[in-house]
């Protein structure tokens, strides 16, 4: 599935405010004709979107998967929508399944704030230079210790992860930021691209990046960049699942013109 995030208090169901959870299992339970619960492959932030956003559930009736897609999309609101569904083995589970998540952080570099991509790109009125950012970045490549980059409020029990991929390139005034790792802290992409953006503008030099991933304090790293940049362009399941590695593809590309 993929949706625009910048009206939903992010992906997890909460009391009194717009989910994209809420609004996904109202109308999956409107298909069903009763309620049912999904998991997501990762649970995104207020403002945060998503090009391929995968999800599982257990289906109480038999409905094609042309289906399912159409009904669902007829009861869903038009920033979210489901791209494709499938049946899958007993033993597959969204998250729990998966091998790695792809991120993607857009950054509009301009002297001005662009009105057309407003809310789905963070905006940095500084000149930005993108190879330094991108020479700065693969120090994090590997399992690390990523203390540095979460978040206060981070419940994981270990801040190891292994990032497999990280690039920054430029597309005229657009930098994006890529990241690939088999899974997330909170808040670590953003915090990444934050120090990322205190390189490239030249407050840090290259070599800060690794001094702050080595003295794992988080205090001493940039802000947390803003949430309009941030999307999920991708998950990586085994291969025995036979699931379209990104039915998302032609959807996300439209994120780097």
């Amino acid at each position: 599935m993929e949706y625009d995030g910048s009206s939903y208090s992010g992906w997890q169901s909460q009391s009194g405010v717009a989910t994209v959870q809420d609004a996904l299992e109202s109308a999956l339970s409107r298909v069903a004709n009763q309620p049912l619960r999904v998991h997501c492959a990762g649970r995104t932030d207020t403002g945060v979107h998503a090009a391929a956003q995968w999800v599982h559930f257990v289906a109480p009736c038999e409905r094609g998967s042309g289906a399912w897609v159409r009904g669902v999309n007829a009861n869903l609101p038009g920033d979210i929508r489901l791209l494709y569904a499938t049946t899958v083995a007993e033993d597959f589970h969204a998250r729990h399944s998966a091998l790695a998540r792809h991120y993607r952080y857009i950054i509009a570099n301009m002297p001005v704030a662009s009105a057309l991509y407003r809310d789905r790109v963070t905006w940095i009125r500084q000149p930005l230079d993108a190879p330094r950012m991108h020479e700065a970045a693969q120090v994090l490549l590997g399992e690390q210790d990523f203390s540095a980059f979460r978040a206060a409020s981070c419940q994981s029990r270990t801040a190891m992860r292994c990032v497999h991929r990280i690039s920054v390139q430029r597309t005229g005034p657009l930098v994006a930021i890529d990241i690939s790792a088999n899974a997330f802290l909170h808040h670590m992409v953003r915090n990444i691209a934050g120090t990322l953006i205190a390189v490239g503008s030249g407050r840090h030099d290259v070599a800060w990046v690794d001094r702050l991933l080595r003295r794992k304090d988080r205090t001493l790293a940039a802000a947390t960049a803003g949430p309009q940049g941030l999307y999920l362009t991708g998950v990586t399941y085994p291969e025995r699942f036979a699931l379209p590695q990104d039915p998302a593809r032609e959807r996300a590309l439209l994120l780097q013109s």
